[in-house]
């Protein structure tokens, strides 16, 4: 379809979609809404138009992620992609999932697949000190729920692909971009309901996905970090029985005591230190722009064996000891029923983030060990999900050098594996790598994810936009170094 070039500027359905589409035919004037788009302040305008839009629409579990995929396929649509590229689609009217695709020349190879979600955690007004659900723009931030977890990357993914087309942009291979739903809560997540009903829309070499980004450090860009493996989840039940009593006939036999005791146990316990692929490489580069006895540490936990002073000093810092083994913590109590009464139960939660390396049959007998008390009952809460490890190509990991030196010089690249989870361990497990990569940068010690007045640099937003685009129009080119 032929068309004036346009920015859609609101949400809509299918019938305004019409209006607009028809409104943008050659020979008529765009409406009110529409602006032509030309020059790179445009398409950061784009992009931030859309990251607007997209905070603007309440995605949590309470909200509608259907409504945010509609409005970001009325953009595509009317920036000409073919309806058949542009799906709506998932389990539930209002859990619905964006897959969008930008053909390619097919030179044989499978597409990449840029990947982001568009449900957020909730976000209570009366916590913040502006409204959660109103893009805000204020002292060089983007303020608003979202705007770090993950609607940056869905808006930056979408202002890129009509800018591709725009451009007249064709890939050796195809380009799809999928913004997904229930990434936070993870029960319908989107990825897992794709590859489950519809594995054919996001078959990908690999994806681009959030859990990377970049790190400042007083305004001074430090290291541009890539995911390439991630903790795998698992919380166990630990319970004590009794047959209680009355409080005024106190015994030592308590249940609360019982597991008290066992939670004891468990925090004085670490996990032994394993180092893999990835966390060799981040040791590796990250003692390079660190101080001299941060960075010695970091040096000899890579020695063979790793040198005990260096895994006691880096054990001591949660962002470190995280990276080096497997963690237990206790998280929930719940215990007794009457404050007159000896309790009949009492039970705790314990949320584990196993290496990927680490079976959960080995984790919960070493919890038991550890425990060493029979009476005290150990039981998963839900089957744990593996997430193996993505290969550091060098096609890949080259191309994101290339791209962070063209931005950045001198600015390292740096494998990492989050702590946390994201819904790419689903694509992983289908056997498609996932690497965490955006070049959005942040201060280390403001990370407002799923906090208080969650925000994102303008800069670094604009920053991150520019990279993304390079970098994937570089992998999706034939001759890509």
């Amino acid at each position: 379809m032929n068309h004036p070039r346009c920015i859609l500027r609101a949400p809509m359905r299918a019938a305004a979609l019409a209006l607009l589409l028809a409104a943008c035919s050659d020979g008529d004037t765009p409406p009110a809404d529409v602006v032509p788009e030309s020059g790179l302040e445009a398409h950061q305008q784009l992009a931030r138009d859309i990251l607007r839009e997209l905070i603007e629409i309440d995605t949590t579990q309470a909200g509608n992620t259907t409504i945010a995929a509609d409005a970001m396929a009325a953009r595509l649509l009317a920036a000409g992609f073919p309806a058949e590229d542009v799906k709506v689609l998932g389990p539930t009217e209002n859990r619905r999932n964006l897959v969008a695709r930008l053909r390619g020349r097919d030179d044989g190879r499978k597409p990449i697949l840029l990947l982001a979600h568009i449900d957020v955690v909730a976000a209570d007004p009366a916590d913040w000190s502006l409204d959660p659900f109103t893009f805000t723009e204020s002292d060089g931030f983007f303020y608003g729920r979202g705007a770090t977890d993950d609607k940056d990357e869905a808006a930056i993914h979408v202002a890129n692909l009509i800018r591709m087309r725009r451009e007249g942009f064709q890939p050796d291979r195809d380009i799809i971009v999928a913004l997904t739903a229930d990434e936070e809560t993870g029960e319908q997540n989107g990825v897992k309901w794709l590859i489950a009903n519809h594995p054919e829309l996001i078959n990908a070499e690999y994806a681009l996905n959030e859990g990377g980004g970049g790190s400042l450090r007083d305004g001074m860009h430090i290291a541009n970090n890539v995911q390439a493996s991630e903790k795998v989840f698992q919380s166990f039940t630990l319970e004590v029985t009794n047959p209680g009593g009355h409080s005024s006939l106190p015994v030592k036999e308590n249940a609360i005591y019982r597991l008290a005791d066992a939670l004891i146990r468990i925090r004085a316990h670490d996990f032994p230190v394993a180092i893999n692929e990835v966390t060799m490489a981040f040791f590796e580069r990250s003692a390079a722009i660190e101080d001299s006895e941060l960075a010695t540490a970091m040096r000899g936990v890579l020695q063979d064996p790793p040198d005990p002073s260096a895994i006691a000093y880096l054990s001591r810092l949660p962002y470190y000891n995280a990276r080096l083994r497997t963690t237990c913590v206790a998280t929930r109590l719940q215990a007794g029923h009457a404050e007159n009464a000896l309790p009949q139960r009492a039970q705790a939660t314990v949320n584990c983030r196993m290496l990927p390396t680490d079976s959960p049959q080995v984790v919960i007998q070493t919890l038991k060990t550890v425990i060493n008390d029979e009476q005290v009952s150990v039981t998963p809460i839900k089957p744990a999900v593996p997430s193996p490890s993505s290969p550091l190509t060098p096609e890949l990991l080259g191309a994101i050098e290339a791209v962070t030196a063209e931005m950045w010089p001198g600015v390292p690249v740096i494998p990492t594996m989050s702590t946390g989870a994201t819904d790419g361990l689903h694509l992983r497990n289908a056997g498609i790598p996932v690497y965490g990569v955006s070049g959005l940068f942040g201060e280390v010690a403001d990370n407002r994810a799923h906090g208080r007045d969650e925000r994102i640099l303008i800069k670094s937003f604009f920053e991150g936009q520019e990279f993304l685009y390079r970098l994937t129009t570089r992998l999706a080119k034939e001759d890509a170094k």
